[in-house]
């Protein structure tokens, strides 16, 4: 099925639409597609294995894309992007009605590093209970790097992880999520 420029093959997000029911979105790293595609051949037939709907992210690069079953929110980072303002922050689409522009936030920011590394903001990862989202920044292995954790209900910055022995902190997935397919 066509779903835009360079997908990434990643796990994506599933979630309940609105109007399509169990559907799963992924996002691309060759342009701002995010494509939300039916996934319930028995209740929802005429929608199974389609593109339902297309969303318009910040723009291409984007790695990772998260929800979780307790949250209405869709996290989309765009790390891959060349614009450091793009890859430093995240689009959050409300899932109860998504045809509402995302929520830019500015992760990177969020981290307050002072040195001049590339601070890319990648993979969002809810915790067990749905209520935070961690996300990487992302620097050079000689540059400073951080974990911020969000608060999903506000959107707002919550915790920074920041530790000189954090470099290039990715692959912080959670494994009860992953173990009981929670994403």
């Amino acid at each position: 099925m066509d779903v835009g420029k360079t997908p990434h093959p990643g796990r994506g997000a599933n979630f309940k639409h609105p109007k399509f029911g169990p559907v799963w979105a992924t996002s691309g790293l060759g342009d701002e597609r995010i494509d939300i595609i039916g996934t319930d051949p028995a209740k929802n037939k005429q929608h199974a294995w389609k593109v339902v709907q297309t969303l318009k992210g910040q723009s291409g690069g984007s790695l990772f894309i998260k929800t979780h079953p307790k949250s209405t929110n869709l996290w989309v980072d765009t790390a891959l992007n060349p614009d450091p303002k793009i890859s430093q922050s995240v689009a959050v689409f409300d899932i109860r009605d998504l045809s509402k522009p995302p929520q830019i936030i500015d992760i990177a920011a969020c981290a307050k590093i002072a040195d001049d590394g590339a601070k890319r903001v990648v993979q969002p990862e809810y915790n067990q209970k749905g209520d935070e989202v961690w996300f990487s920044v992302w620097s050079a292995k000689n540059k400073q790097s951080a974990i911020v954790v969000v608060d999903d209900k506000t959107r707002t910055c919550k915790t920074v992880l920041n530790d000189k022995r954090l470099i290039t902190p990715t692959g912080k997935f959670n494994v009860w999520n992953t173990q009981h397919d929670v994403y």
